[in-house]
């Protein structure tokens, strides 16, 4: 065991001797360690400071959500605090520790159309145990994080630099991003007029941050709170409609493969609409197939951005990952745009 991480993680009111420590999960963002003691499991972290700068705002942040859950009798992630009484260990390097939620399972992959239904109707029940909590108390952890229009103006002014001379690669994937910049205003649009609600979001609504009882398959709670913020719901349906709805894996190189698969959209707006739909006004419904499309082509920029500046921001495994995964996530928003009619059609018999 690395002996410099096993006194960090005892500088936390932990129970018990710590047995084990190792890498877990498969997150692109925070190192996620997996500690057995010989009384308890927990998850150890150490935060990327470079995406998450406001550590203290980040913990605040999860402190409110966590409070608000709890007393309604949601579970949720709890935090434990250091012998000093801190959230959190604060210097170069930032380190925290959840109780692990034992007798749970989480999806990397959608299997099947119910997984995925369920899936939709957790986010959903999230929306509506935080709809009555003052989103706008909560700190920005990233800056205008889904600020598309922001987005697309990072992504030319690294596309004008070009540092690396990556631009002659990808083309295409520019030309694409270019092509469709006045599509991406909408939200933004929408929350500063408050034709759109503003709203808690959970801004990583992918599948394997849920997770599920081993035993009833029940949802039992929703994890990875780092980016909860102000914003709008279509943001996090968006996001996973992006992140289930890929016949293939975000960074499937054979475009082929990659498909959007409108029954697995179907299944999650039924378990999302089933749990929300009363909660949400004519705009956000109409807007869904929008949002689906919106998260999908920024996350493509997104990664086309950080592939251009030298992979700064995502992990990668090889030099083109960013780029092979922007390419299926321009492909698949490509998709959803020739299919918004269908996309809408199915909203509306849904509501």
């Amino acid at each position: 065991m690395d002996n410099k991480l096993i006194q960090i993680i005892n500088k936390f009111d932990i129970e018990g001797e710590v047995l084990s420590v190792n890498p877990f999960g498969a997150g692109h963002i925070n190192k996620t360690f997996l500690v057995i003691t010989t009384k308890k499991k927990y998850i150890f972290q150490q935060i990327n400071n470079s995406v998450f700068p406001d550590m203290d705002g980040l913990m605040e942040n999860i402190k409110y959500i966590t409070s608000h859950l709890r007393a309604k009798g949601v579970e949720t992630l709890d935090y434990v605090c250091t012998k000093d009484n801190k959230n959190y260990i604060k210097g170069d390097e930032c380190y925290r520790i959840f109780v692990f939620i034992e007798g749970t399972k989480s999806y990397n992959r959608v299997e099947n159309r119910e997984v995925f239904k369920n899936a939709g109707r957790a986010f959903g029940e999230f929306q509506n145990y935080l709809a009555d909590f003052d989103a706008s108390v909560l700190t920005e952890t990233i800056k205008r994080f889904h600020d598309t229009p922001k987005r697309f103006n990072d992504f030319t002014l690294v596309l004008t630099e070009d540092k690396l001379n990556r631009a002659k690669t990808c083309k295409k994937e520019i030309d694409f991003i270019i092509s469709h910049k006045d599509t991406f205003g909408l939200v933004t649009e929408g929350l500063k007029d408050k034709t759109i609600p503003l709203r808690v979001t959970h801004n990583d609504t992918k599948l394997n941050n849920i997770l599920i009882d081993e035993k009833t398959n029940k949802v039992r709670a929703i994890i990875d709170l780092d980016t909860i913020m102000p914003g709008s719901v279509l943001y996090d349906f968006g996001d996973s409609i992006r992140f289930g709805a890929n016949d293939n894996e975000e960074d499937e190189k054979d475009l082929s493969k990659v498909n959007f698969n409108i029954d697995l959209y179907k299944a999650y707006s039924e378990g999302f609409l089933s749990a929300v739909k009363n909660s949400l006004n004519k705009k956000e419904i109409e807007l869904l197939p929008y949002g689906a499309y919106l998260m999908t082509v920024e996350c493509g920029m997104r990664f086309l951005t950080d592939y251009l500046q030298g992979d700064t921001y995502f992990a990668t495994q090889y030099p083109e990952h960013n780029l092979v995964r922007a390419r299926t996530q321009l492909k698949l928003a490509s998709e959803m745009e020739n299919r918004f009619d269908e996309m809408s059609a199915i909203i509306k018999e849904l509501i």
